[in-house]
């Protein structure tokens, strides 16, 4: 089974809402979860309450 992040249950703040605008230009969702420390559900999740897309569009 996978280790949880260590964010788990954690609420979004504003800093990691901005994070994950900036991230989801680039990077793809997997990474996007490591560098957050979140989970790639909890990712798509927020990214799509806060309408944002994670295709990247620079690669």
């Amino acid at each position: 089974m996978s280790r949880k992040p260590n964010n788990s249950g954690k609420k979004w703040t504003p800093s990691d809402l901005r994070r994950l605008k900036q991230l989801s230009r680039t990077t793809d969702t997997p990474d996007i979860a490591k560098v957050l420390e979140r989970t790639e559900s909890a990712v798509r999740t927020k990214a799509s309450e806060e309408h944002i897309s994670l295709k990247p569009k620079d690669r």
